[in-house]
């Protein structure tokens, strides 16, 4: 198995184009086909649906594309940590940012702080949110973008680290689809007939905001869980292949909650979710060896700083 067969599969799962992937990927139509069959072949099953147009993903190339991001986030992290025993280029700014903030918000806030400060050079560290906040305490990165909620505070020295608030993600219950467009499972499930549920793993900071959330429900949820993981990505892949419900973050949801795929389960008055807070975390008393890579995060700090009100000075 190659990378480059991983990477044409993420791409013909996003434009569900073989002729669109291909003229991205820089290669003929039948080199890009041969190397996907040639994926299947290694996976084992059909990855995609060719009997429908556009091309879709089977069940299975459902779950395995969320497996497939995570093996080239892993790969190109790795990259990144040895090149960065070179050196990282002066005035580069490292973050550290749980999965799946650096699948779905950081890539556009990033984009909308470009516009009034500028092209920035970034090195991105995709970790869960524990090892995200590890990262900074240990001096690894100058930046942590993570979630925020005052039923599951993260103490730190207010003297020392700072936050403010970038944005909010709310996290609700989605069902796959079914043909006419209504769920394929519900809540709250009974006693008798629990609703297959597909979970986080109990250290994972969005495991225990559904933990949260469950326990606020105004009636009984009953589940059945029949898998398990630490990634958003995951849980998204096995709830459109239709396995159960998953309680995701909206801005995880909201491609598949678009074109029809998912369906949300929260009522109108939002009993089945809850909203966080998206934070900017730094250490205050932290110096960068490198002084334009200091100025560039002070003057992105006091920036965000300015847009979105003055920092917090607890992390709570």
């Amino acid at each position: 198995m190659e990378l480059k067969w991983l990477e044409d599969f993420v791409s013909l799962a996003e434009t569900r184009s073989f002729s669109r992937s291909a003229a991205l990927r820089h290669v003929t139509q039948p080199a890009f086909s041969r190397r996907i069959q040639a994926l299947e072949a290694w996976v084992g099953t059909e990855l995609i649906d060719r009997s429908t147009f556009p091309t879709r993903l089977t069940q299975s190339g459902e779950v395995f594309h969320a497996q497939a991001l995570s093996i080239l986030s892993q790969a190109h992290e790795a990259r990144a940590l040895l090149r960065s025993r070179e050196g990282t280029p002066a005035a580069t700014i490292e973050f550290a940012v749980p999965h799946t903030l650096a699948l779905t918000f950081f890539p556009q806030w990033l984009s909308d702080l470009e516009t009034d400060l500028g092209r920035l050079r970034t090195r991105l560290r995709a970790l869960n949110v524990h090892d995200a906040v590890l990262m900074l305490v240990e001096g690894g990165v100058d930046l942590v973008m993570g979630y925020h909620h005052p039923g599951q505070p993260r103490p730190l020295d207010p003297a020392r680290y700072e936050s403010v608030v970038i944005g909010a993600e709310r996290v609700a219950p989605f069902s796959a689809a079914n043909a006419r467009g209504e769920p394929r499972f519900t809540l709250p499930g009974t006693a008798q007939s629990p609703t297959p549920y597909l979970s986080y793993t109990p250290n994972a900071y969005l495991g225990r905001m559904t933990q949260l959330l469950l326990n606020k429900a105004p009636e009984p949820i009953y589940l059945d869980k029949v898998y398990e993981t630490d990634m958003a990505e995951g849980l998204k892949a096995m709830a459109l292949a239709g396995h159960g419900v998953a309680f995701l973050p909206q801005s995880a949801a909201a491609d598949a909650l678009a074109s029809g795929r998912l369906v949300s389960l929260d009522d109108a008055r939002h009993e089945l979710s809850l909203t966080m807070e998206i934070r900017l975390y730094r250490d205050k008393l932290a110096v960068p060896a490198d002084e334009s890579r200091r100025r560039l995060v002070d003057s992105l700090w006091k920036h965000v700083a300015t847009a979105r009100g003055e920092p917090h000075a607890e992390l709570t």
